[in-house]
C-alpha cells in the first residue's frame, strides 16, 4: 500500500507525534511524508517528500495568536495551487494530521483520506467544551476535511478517541525531581515570562522560548532556545510544568506525573476546550500570565497533583485499527 502521511507543521506537537507514528507506518506500507506550515522547531529524522507552505498562523507575544501577522502570511493562490498540484492520485491512502493541502486535494480528487488528529477529538460531541466560538469551530471542521476521523485527547471520551501518543524519549526516560519548573508558553515573549516569574524568587524556572537563540540567565530564570534534548532533560527532572493548553506538552506532564498548570491561548477555541478538559481532571488553569496571577501560581507551587493518568503504549494498535478496516469501508467509524 502506498501511503501519504501529511502533517501540520504549525506548532511542534504534530511533528512530535509523527516521529512515533512514521516508523510503524513504514512497516505497513510505502510511506511518503508531507509537511505544510513553518512555525515549528522540531527536526524530522525522515526524508520529507513534500514541504509546502499551506495555511499558517503566527504566535503572538502576549498570550494569543498574532492575527495581523497571520493574515499577512496567508497566500490563498499559493494554497490553491498546492492543492491542485499535489499528486494524491499516486497514493492508495492519505493519513492526515490536521494538514489542509492534502486533505482538500484528497477530497477534491476522491482519494481515501483518514484524519488522525487532536482537533478531531476536540470537535467530538462527547469531549469537554468551553464557550461557543462558532467561527473557530467551523474553521476546525473544514480546515482539513476527511471522511473518516479519529482523535487523540487527554481521556478516551468515545470509541473514536484515543489517549495520547507519548514519545519514547519521554516514556522510557529516567524520571526524577530536581526541584525546578519547566515553562513552555510559545504565545508569550520570554521577556514577559521573565518579568512575571522572577517575582517568585525561591523557584528555579526553565523557560523554553521560540525567540531565544542562546542560553539566557536572569535571576532565578534560565531561558533556553527550543530544542528536544534540553526540553526532555528539563521536563523529566522537574517538579512541575507551566505551559499553554495545547495537547502534547500537557499530555507528557500528565504521563510523567508532574505538577501541571496551563494557560490557554486567548481567543483560541481548541486550547479553551483543552483547558476545560484539564480542569475537570484537577489541573489548575489561569487565564493569562500576569503579575496579578502570582498568588495562584504560588498556591499551585505549594500544592500536590491530584491526578494519576495511565497512557499505555498503544500506537501500533491504533494504526492497525484504522488501517485494517480501510479494506472494508463499512467498518470505519467517523466522528460527527
Amino acid at each position: 500500500m502506498k501511503i501519504l502521511y501529511a502533517i501540520q507543521g504549525t506548532g511542534n506537537g504534530h511533528l512530535t507525534r509523527a516521529k512515533e507514528i512514521i516508523p510503524i507506518l513504514k512497516e505497513k506500507g510505502d510511506v511518503d511524508i508531507l509537511i505544510s506550515g513553518n512555525e515549528c522547531e522540531i527536526q524530522m529524522d525522515y526524508p520529507i517528500t513534500y514541504k509546502l507552505y499551506g495555511l499558517n498562523y503566527t504566535f503572538g507575544k502576549n498570550g494569543g495568536i498574532d492575527f495581523w501577522q497571520t493574515i499577512k502570511k496567508i497566500r490563498l493562490f499559493r494554497f490553491f495551487r498546492e492543492i491542485r498540484q499535489l499528486p494524491v492520485k499516486n497514493y492508495d491512502l492519505v493519513i492526515n494530521d490536521f494538514e489542509p493541502v492534502s486533505a482538500w486535494a484528497a477530497k477534491l480528487k476522491n482519494i481515501n483520506c483518514i484524519s488522525l488528529s487532536h482537533q478531531n477529538a476536540v470537535l467530538e460531541a462527547s469531549s469537554p467544551k468551553k464557550g461557543t466560538h462558532t467561527l473557530e469551530k467551523l474553521i476546525l471542521k473544514y480546515y482539513a476535511p476527511a471522511k473518516y476521523k479519529f482523535g487523540f485527547h487527554f481521556q478516551s471520551y468515545s470509541s473514536s478517541i484515543f489517549t495520547p501518543i507519548i514519545r519514547k524519549k519521554i516514556r522510557y526516560s529516567n524520571v526524577t525531581n530536581k526541584g525546578h519548573y519547566t515553562v513552555y508558553l510559545p504565545s508569550y515573549d520570554h521577556a514577559k515570562i521573565l518579568d512575571v516569574l522572577s517575582e517568585i524568587p525561591l523557584v528555579k524556572w526553565h523557560v523554553f522560548s521560540k525567540n531565544a537563540t542562546q542560553l539566557i540567565f536572569k535571576k532565578n530564570v534560565v531561558i533556553y532556545p527550543i530544542n528536544e534534548f534540553d526540553f526532555i532533560k528539563s521536563i523529566t527532572t522537574c517538579e512541575g510544568v507551566l505551559c499553554g493548553a495545547g495537547f502534547e506538552t500537557p499530555s507528557e506532564a500528565l504521563f510523567l506525573r508532574k505538577k501541571l498548570m496551563v494557560i490557554p491561548m486567548k481567543n483560541q477555541f481548541e486550547q479553551q476546550c483543552n483547558a476545560a478538559a484539564l480542569e475537570k481532571m484537577g489541573v489548575p488553569v489561569i487565564k493569562s500570565l500576569e503579575k496579578k496571577r502570582l498568588k495562584k501560581i504560588a498556591k499551585w507551587i505549594h500544592s500536590e497533583p491530584s491526578y494519576n493518568m495511565n497512557y499505555p503504549d498503544i500506537t501500533e494498535d491504533i494504526l492497525e485499527s484504522i488501517l485494517l478496516p480501510y479494506f472494508n469501508e463499512t467498518l470505519l467509524p467517523t466522528i460527527q
